[in-house]
């Protein structure tokens, strides 16, 4: 009899609920993976009234129940955007369910419970990993964890880091999948949809319904790297925006860069891209404004976060093993042949603006100071901004010509010349006319002389017949002379 009744002996344990919703003293039951185990005794405010304390009885079995890290919690109807639970207390009305943690060997009688379930049971074997993200998102506890499609795991919880710069998510992969997470896996938000333009068209991804309604985590490992041990419980990680960004080679903590802009920075907003010759560098973190009391002008500072080793491995191999002194070396270097910030227009529909980095080899020289964090380097105007101010000096310019004295002085000019037209018309051109008449008469003179039949051609004929006989009877007297030489003194003689 005596070890009957000690067998049989009860446990009690109080449990501390928010709410006593459903809890009915002397009906509500306690239940461990669906076996009744135990009932709710009494059930009460707290000292501070802030809670519910439930005193449960419970049967020979609590003794392994009441272990330091069991869990307690009220099984009632849900419905979220997750799952639908607890419809069955429709039927059966609301119980206390049970999770005990089987590692646990110290007995505790004083349990904190909770109002939703947990989200893995203590016997379920996995890894628990920590990620850190710059916000939260859609993420919540209970959210899947993807491999490539397949549900592996969910979302245990978050909170935010002790300095409030990152969120830390806490991730539960089951077993064997725990064996897929690795030194070198990448995680990143799966629950946005994402549409690509690029040259083979338009494509739209979409992850599955349950990831669009409570957000999703997705992880995979780039191809060709070495498969490490799985990741311990408390190795962290970094959560990526899209699976582009996570998949990208490791390329180390980014760079914060400044960019001083003597224009308006208009669309240009944080998160903007910032590119080197269409391939993407980083994003616009900040932009704020810098006032220079020295000369009353305000300066738009943008601060960029750049990862400098995607420019290559040519790039990298420069740097050697990450000494500070190559990468400023290379930096005055690339600053020197002209590596310049720009601000450009990313689209004529939005309006919206990126930093484009190039090298302009006639650009002005400018100085940059590496020691300095951050780094600060020399930016130059956009092509339509340097258009827009030539055209505002060429108006100025305009501005100050004196146009109406120019007018005055144009309007006399052309009165003047006028008169002189007129002077021309009324004086000139009568004279010129007769002089031209005169002209046309000697012309018709000239003419009528040289016309053939005209006197002046047959005496010209006659005077010409004359010539020639001249010319022979020259000849002949030449020739004579030439063979009588004497006749010149003493004359021709007689012919025999």
């Amino acid at each position: 009899m005596l070890a009957q009744t000690l067998a049989q002996r009860s446990t009690r344990v109080t449990v501390s609920f928010v709410s006593g919703a459903g809890l009915v003293a002397g009906k509500t039951p306690v239940r461990y993976r669906g076996v009744a185990v135990g009932r709710l005794e009494h059930l009460r405010l707290s000292a501070d009234g802030q809670h519910v304390d439930a005193e449960l009885r419970l049967d020979a079995a609590g003794s392994h129940i009441a272990m330091c890290g069991t869990k307690f919690w009220v099984v009632r109807p849900r419905i979220d955007v997750r799952n639908i639970s607890g419809l069955l207390t429709a039927v059966s009305g609301t119980w206390i369910d049970v999770d005990i943690d089987v590692h646990s060997h110290n007995a505790c009688y004083a349990f904190a419970g909770f109002d939703t379930p947990p989200a893995i049971t203590s016997d379920e074997e996995g890894a628990r990993i920590v990620i850190r993200a710059s916000t939260l998102g859609s993420l919540n506890a209970g959210s899947p964890v993807y491999f490539r499609g397949v549900q592996v795991g969910q979302v245990l919880g978050y909170s935010l880091a002790p300095n409030g710069g990152s969120v830390r998510i806490g991730v539960f992969v089951k077993k064997p999948f725990n064996n897929l997470v690795t030194a070198d896996t990448r995680w990143w938000q799966a629950s946005g949809v994402e549409l690509k333009l690029d040259s083979s068209g338009m494509r739209l991804e979409t992850p599955p319904a349950a990831a669009l309604l409570a957000g999703a985590v997705a992880f995979d490992t780039p191809r060709g790297s070495v498969r490490a041990v799985s990741a311990a419980s408390d190795e962290d990680f970094q959560l990526a925006q899209s699976r582009t960004d996570a998949m990208r080679a490791n390329e180390g903590p980014p760079a914060m860069v400044r960019m001083r802009f003597a224009q308006s920075v208009r669309g240009l907003s944080v998160g903007a891209p910032v590119e080197f010759r269409g391939v993407g560098l980083g994003t616009v973190t900040a932009v704020d404004i810098d006032l220079q009391p020295e000369s009353g002008r305000f300066d738009m500072l943008v601060t960029l976060s750049l990862y400098p080793s995607r420019l290559g491995r040519n790039y990298r191999d420069a740097l050697g093993d990450g000494a500070g002194a190559a990468g400023k070396d290379l930096l005055r270097q690339l600053v020197a042949q002209g590596l310049r910030g720009q601000l450009r227009t990313g689209s004529l529909l939005t309006g919206q603006k990126y930093v484009a980095l190039d090298i302009f080899p006639h650009a002005p020289a400018a100085h940059v100071y590496p020691d300095r964090s951050p780094v600060e380097l020399p930016t130059v105007p956009n092509s339509l901004e340097e258009l827009q101010d030539q055209l505002s000096n060429i108006v100025r310019r305009l501005d100050r010509m004196p146009l109406p004295e120019i007018g005055r002085n144009l309007d006399g000019s052309l009165q003047q010349s006028n008169a002189l037209f007129a002077r021309l018309d009324t004086e000139l051109v009568p004279a010129a006319r007769s002089t031209l008449e005169s002209a046309q008469q000697a012309f018709r003179s000239a003419q009528a002389m040289l016309d053939q039949d005209s006197p002046l051609q047959s005496d010209t004929h006659q005077a010409l017949a004359a010539l020639r006989r001249t010319l022979a009877s020259l000849n002949a007297l030449s020739d004579y002379l030439e063979r009588h030489p004497e006749a010149l003194i003493w004359g021709k003689r007689a012919d025999p």
